[in-house]
């Protein structure tokens, strides 16, 4: 007899060995098709993102005197940095024909720096150009919360003032939500409107102060409007100023902002910068503001008319994106038509400057 071996377990019986070898075959066949489809998607992840042919760039407009603008439109800066000596020397000889008329001009393209000058910091009588800072200062109020937009404004024998607009013929007492004050002010110049955010915002004295504060230096309220004596006075320069401060971000907060621009959008006066503008890229209308959105230009402006002296401060927007600030301003004898013809003639210069003939997009409406 052969000796007995002892007993072994059989290969078939069932035990923990094959479970466990499944789950780690399992779990390293997990691993690398997870390498393997990471690897896949960051190779093929430019061409998903592309999401098809690339598209092609937008065109910028090429125009005399302008450069298309990098990706992405900035708010710009009032700060001068290359003088356009042409415009400016081209401003001297228009107003050289006139030696008996005072002239202050300024420009400056916020985006680049370009600007021109004559005479920019020298004070003439304001008119009823010094609205356009009186907005902004009100604009301010609101913004620091001391003010409502709909606040109530009380009309009073001392805030009624003669000449443009109509809430002077309302009795006393009246009373007028500060939004339609701030937009009568500047849509129809109204001089009482203008006279009730004088009080509101805390009289002459108070104002002016700020707009020292503000780097206006010669801008200053003496009296209310309409001030026919010119004894309230600005510059060009603190036109431009006061406008650039809120285009630039500045001063007002971006709602305040779009205020600004929208009652500034009202002024139904549009006889001096805007008509010069056009006739300066060979144009003429009665309805310049209209005709020069046919060449991609906006103007955002406020006039001044005392008979003795005449202004207009604006924001223009020109065709290839950029924004400039103008403000002309002429002191002459009452009524004379050579003092409104050499702003508009400043202001031509200014179109062939920054502008030139228009071709292509900037074609004209018919």
């Amino acid at each position: 007899m052969s000796a007995s071996r002892p007993n072994r377990p059989s290969s078939s019986t069932p035990g923990w060995g094959a479970p466990v070898q499944l789950v780690v075959r399992l779990l390293v066949m997990g691993l690398g098709l997870g390498v393997i489809t990471g690897t896949a998607l960051k190779l093929l992840a430019p061409r998903l993102a592309g999401g098809g042919p690339a598209t092609p760039a937008a065109p910028t407009l090429s125009l005399p005197g302008v450069s298309g603008l990098p990706r992405g439109l900035g708010l710009g800066r009032f700060e001068p940095r290359t003088e356009l000596s042409a415009l400016s020397q081209k401003w001297a000889q228009l107003a050289s024909a006139h030696k008996d008329l005072q002239v202050s001009g300024y420009l400056l393209v916020l985006d680049d720096g370009r600007f021109a000058q004559l005479n920019p910091e020298r004070p003439l009588p304001a008119a009823s150009s010094i609205k356009t800072p009186i907005l902004l200062a009100g604009l301010e109020e609101l913004d620091a919360g001391r003010l409502k937009w709909n606040e109530p404004l009380t009309l009073t024998k001392e805030v009624m003032g003669g000449g443009a607009g109509w809430m002077a013929s309302r009795p006393q007492g009246t009373r007028f939500p500060f939004w339609e004050a701030a937009t009568e002010m500047i849509r129809v110049s109204d001089n009482s409107a203008t006279n009730l955010l004088i009080k509101r915002l805390g009289g002459k004295a108070s104002l002016n102060a700020r707009f020292q504060a503000m780097g206006l230096s010669g801008t200053v309220i003496n009296n209310w409007l309409p001030d026919l004596d010119g004894t309230n006075t600005t510059s060009a320069h603190d036109l431009a100023r006061a406008i650039a401060l809120v285009d630039t971000g500045d001063k007002l907060s971006p709602r305040a902002r779009d205020l600004f621009r929208e009652v500034m959008g009202t002024s139904r006066t549009n006889t001096l910068l805007p008509l010069g503008l056009l006739m300066g890229l060979g144009g003429d209308s009665a309805d310049p503001d209209s005709d020069l959105l046919g060449y991609g230009v906006t103007v955002l402006n406020k006039t001044g008319d005392i008979g003795i002296a005449y202004a207009d401060g604006g924001l223009i927007e020109l065709p290839n994106g950029q924004r400039a600030v103008a403000a002309f301003m002429v002191k002459g004898p009452f009524n004379d038509p050579r003092s409104t013809d050499l702003i508009r003639a400043m202001a031509a210069e200014v179109a062939r400057t920054l502008i030139g003939k228009p071709g292509g997009s900037g074609t004209p409406r018919p």
